[in-house]
């Protein structure tokens, strides 16, 4: 049974900025689908398409604080995004899609405590990255999320092994992007495969595992089976459900959906990533009427809470992020 006086939290919420408020953050948009979905994403939170050209910094705060406080979560943990890096550890600002630096993230965390959650965003390759990871730690930072195939993160490279090791002494947990990506450039495909996190774990750093390895694109490679293959030996490996009521991410549902692999599962949404019951209602997962009830709850947080209590995640799924966090505090 769930502990009642855990809060529901939802594990994956982006936060996107366009420096309009001297954050730091950049949105860059460059081939034409990446600008279609920035303007459906932008929709979907509920913003005027004129927030991609003056202003998203705030904008996107505040409507993500009045989505929050009506919905039936407790909090979000907001994430930031680090640069892609070189191997030798030259930044690669021109390589990503958008930056979101820690200082902005932890600062807006700070003004909303009681709403947001920081993860953090360090490539571990970066000169300075051990005094940033200390940075986070001091104020209060317990998730750090990274999406390796993406920025060019190496799990396997033993130089990030004392990064890892001072992320496990703090009970500071890693938020991974597992399986492909279609909404940002891509730098290395062969960084999706989920078994490169066993060298975290071994390390003893506890691993979300987001979007549970499977396809983002109709060509990618599915992961997940071998994702689900690492459960039984790793206890601190968990998957989270974000995007999966996407059209295509749909498609892992079925093999996560099951209590053995269930219990395993935390709750995420992907915000600002659209949210749509289309894909499990395709697969028979749902019920036309529930889809159509959902699609009907403007407030995109809980329309996708709605979406995966019909699928079967029951409220552990919702707690059991904060379950590990009061756990690493204790």
């Amino acid at each position: 049974m769930p502990n009642p006086c855990l809060r529901k939290l939802d594990c994956h919420v982006h936060l996107l900025g366009d420096g309009s408020s001297g954050s730091g953050c950049w949105l860059r948009m460059r081939a034409v689908l990446h600008r279609l979905m920035a303007r459906i994403i932008v929709h979907e939170t509920g913003l005027p398409l004129s927030a991609l050209r003056e202003g998203l910094d705030e904008l996107l705060v505040q409507r993500l604080v009045t989505l929050v406080r009506e919905s039936s979560l407790d909090a979000v943990v907001v994430l930031a995004q680090d640069l892609p890096h070189h191997d030798d550890g030259t930044p690669l600002p021109e390589k990503g899609a958008f930056y979101v630096p820690n200082q902005h993230l932890l600062e807006v965390c700070a003004r909303y405590p009681d709403l947001f959650l920081p993860a953090v965003s360090i490539h571990p390759v970066r000169r300075d990255a051990m005094a940033e990871l200390e940075m986070c730690l001091q104020a209060g930072a317990r998730v750090l999320k990274l999406l390796p195939n993406c920025l060019n993160v190496d799990y396997a490279a033993p130089r990030y092994r004392p990064f890892w090791e001072k992320m496990a002494a703090h009970g500071m947990i890693l938020l991974s992007h597992t399986g492909g990506e279609l909404s940002l450039p891509v730098m290395n495909h062969r960084f999706a495969d989920p078994r490169l996190l066993r060298y975290p774990l071994e390390c003893g750093v506890r691993v979300i595992a987001a979007h549970c390895a499977g396809r983002s694109g109709l060509w990618d490679a599915d992961h997940t089976d071998a994702l689900l293959e690492m459960f039984p030996q790793w206890p601190g490996l968990f998957g989270d459900n974000s995007a999966l009521c996407s059209p295509i991410r749909a498609r892992t549902l079925p093999k996560i959906l099951p209590e053995a692999v269930r219990c395993r599962i935390i709750h995420g949404s992907d915000f600002p990533i659209p949210v749509s019951g289309f894909g499990p209602w395709r697969m028979g997962l749902l019920g036309r009427a529930t889809w159509r009830q959902a699609s009907r709850e403007p407030n995109v947080l809980e329309r996708d809470v709605l979406l995966k209590r019909a699928l079967g995640f029951d409220d552990a799924t919702f707690t059991r992020l904060a379950e590990l966090l009061d756990q690493a505090a204790a």
